[in-house]
């Protein structure tokens, strides 16, 4: 392997013993050949910004694919088994209609329930928004307003598009009005409450902070779905497919802020 008599010298590039090396990447030129082959690690490494937004967006596509495979399956009825076996395993074997535990859980259950309440959820958010617009955080209040409002036509549209009923295995603990299929506290605890830990963690440049926003945005997500799987108002898959939905969307919205924070359109984070 012979250097190529059309070869010029460049900023970074630099030949040794027939072989073109530019930073850390390894070049050569086949016999007979003008083709260069390029090995080793990649001529431009992408940042750590890069790096999250792509896994940030691998995350997304996987979590829509999830739901959509989860959605088929509900409609075919294949996860009826499934649902049944979770919902009788929190139930009292002699007494469908009464959860398993001690008399005060299914009340602390619909305490818990109630933070996915579009109530609760709607006091929150403006309370949120609020304080971002006392803060000076105009475009990341009016970001925030939108991606929950959103969520909310989405989840709407999904229910209805799916009507799935609800369990009649057992008696439910609480009253509902909607269809089941995705769970509508799950899907909008967690569109609301990661979308929040989300857009709040991105206004804090302190690790810790960010981390205390997500951690709580996560139990606080779980709980939710998982009260209304022991209240019996709801199938497992529902809330499954309402976690997957609902966490798509949230890191959507994080992503939209990350990019307009990069472009200025939103305030940067505060600096320590």
């Amino acid at each position: 392997m012979k250097r190529p008599a059309s070869a010029s010298a460049s900023p970074g590039l630099h030949w040794r013993n027939d072989t073109l090396t530019y930073r850390d990447t390894t070049a050569w030129v086949l016999p007979g050949s003008d083709q260069m082959r390029v090995f080793g690690q990649p001529i431009a490494k992408l940042s750590q910004a890069e790096t999250r937004l792509f896994a940030s967006i691998l995350t997304i596509a996987a979590l829509l694919l999830a739901f959509g495979l989860l959605a088929e399956e509900v409609i075919e009825g294949e996860t009826l088994p499934f649902d049944r076996k979770l919902l009788l395993a929190v139930r009292q074997a002699g007494n469908p209609g009464v959860p398993i535990g001690p008399p005060w859980l299914p009340e602390a259950a619909r305490d818990i329930s109630a933070l996915g309440s579009t109530i609760v959820l709607g006091i929150l958010l403006l309370a949120v928004v609020g304080y971002l617009l006392l803060t000076r955080r105009r475009a990341a209040a009016w970001l925030m307003l939108g991606a929950v409002s959103s969520g909310v036509a989405l989840n709407s549209l999904l229910k209805f598009s799916f009507a799935r009923p609800r369990p009649d295995l057992v008696v439910p603990a609480v009253r509902v009005f909607t269809a089941s299929f995705p769970s509508g506290h799950a899907t909008m605890s967690a569109i609301t409450y990661l979308t929040l830990g989300a857009l709040l963690a991105r206004t804090h440049s302190e690790i810790p902070v960010r981390i205390y926003f997500m951690t709580l945005a996560g139990m606080l997500t779980v709980l939710v779905g998982l009260s209304r799987i022991y209240l019996g108002v709801h199938y497992p898959t529902d809330v499954l497919a309402g976690w997957c939905i609902g966490t798509a969307w949230a890191m959507g919205c994080w992503v939209l802020m990350t990019w307009l924070q990069r472009g200025g359109q939103v305030e940067p984070p505060e600096k320590s």
